[in-house]
């Protein structure tokens, strides 16, 4: 089987292929948009990419030609010698990952289902619209302030109506309020796009009947794990979301730290908000469990820790339901 690693670019990609015993056969830099067809012109090979925003597209077309494909994490190119002697361009990038491909089975990040790309992106487009809303009435909140006037309280939802009321506004002021409105209609659209998404998913469905979990995090759990049984245990997956905690620790010396907080901020936050609600909202007697539970952290540890051992909690219950195909049902006290 030849080796065939590829240093992508958004215009213009290095390409290296090289025979089983590490012979150089073919070297090129071509448009990064017609690797595709240089994949399928290509005999079976195992084509090695760097993590990249092009990555997964080049590797679903790899994989679609029958290659076989290995996307290495951009925290071990360096490692494989990628860039030593601080001499990096992208030829010897291309022929060293060919050459190490060829010594070694190289390790592959888990590549994700189309499925898991559209709502990954989906969800990041919605938080872009909400973190875009923010900064605006931050804005006109700081124009309040110095003009010192005061604006009725109320949610962001309903910002805009609330300054309309404080009209006369000066032109510039009011492209900013309409703005703000516009994005709010865009905000409530996408909700309930995310929420017909969930509820037409049987995964989504059964993670959903877990107290604190809407569309939004069930969501974006399934996006982010998409392969349940790539996990071994809840352990793993919770580790994998950045939700237990790290260690420093050398000799006789032994320290615990704060979560590591590696994997999916988004997924990890949305978690977190979840444990949240959970514990200061959900007033359904199936959450009174959980709720005792994070209690009593909270008498020994404050809030805080309570609701991040709360979310990680919940991921715990969220990987079970979908590995044993099962809904929620709440301990006895």
């Amino acid at each position: 089987m030849n080796h065939c690693a590829i240093d992508l670019g958004g215009r213009k990609s290095q390409v290296c292929l090289r025979a089983p015993d590490g012979g150089l056969l073919h070297e090129s830099r071509c448009d990064t948009l017609s690797l595709p067809d240089f994949l399928s012109a290509l005999p079976h090979s195992r084509v090695v990419l760097e993590t990249s925003a092009e990555a997964f597209h080049i590797a679903d077309a790899a994989r679609k030609s029958g290659h076989e494909v290995r996307v290495v994490p951009a925290t071990l190119v360096r490692q494989l010698g990628v860039g030593a002697r601080r001499t990096k361009t992208d030829k010897r990038d291309a022929r060293v990952l060919s050459e190490v491909s060829c010594r070694i089975n190289l390790p592959s990040v888990h590549l994700p289902s189309l499925r898991s790309r559209e709502w990954k992106a989906l969800c990041g487009m919605h938080d872009t619209l909400v973190r875009s809303r923010t900064r605006l009435i931050n804005n006109l909140r700081g124009w309040l302030r110095g003009q010192a006037r005061r604006l009725a309280r109320g949610s962001p939802e309903t910002f805009s109506q609330r300054m309309l009321t404080l009209r006369p506004l000066p032109e510039y002021v009011e492209v900013q309020v309409s703005l703000i409105g516009s994005l709010t209609e865009q905000i409530r659209f996408s909700e309930r796009r995310l929420a017909r998404l969930a509820a037409a998913d049987v995964v989504c469905k059964r993670l959903m009947t877990t107290p604190g979990v809407g569309p939004s995090t069930a969501l974006r759990f399934v996006a982010a794990v998409d392969n349940v049984t790539r996990f071994e245990s809840a352990h793993k997956l919770q580790a994998y979301l950045g939700l237990t905690p790290g260690e420093m620790s050398s000799a006789e010396r032994q320290a615990r730290t704060g979560i590591t907080k590696a994997g999916s901020s988004s997924v990890r936050w949305t978690l977190v908000q979840a444990a949240w609600s959970l514990r200061t909202h959900c007033r359904a007697p199936r959450a009174r469990p959980l709720q005792l539970w994070a209690m009593e952290i909270e008498k020994r540890r404050g809030k805080q820790i309570a609701t991040v051992a709360l979310a990680r909690k919940l991921a715990g219950i969220l990987y079970a339901l979908w590995r044993d195909g099962t809904t929620y049902a709440a301990p006895p006290l």
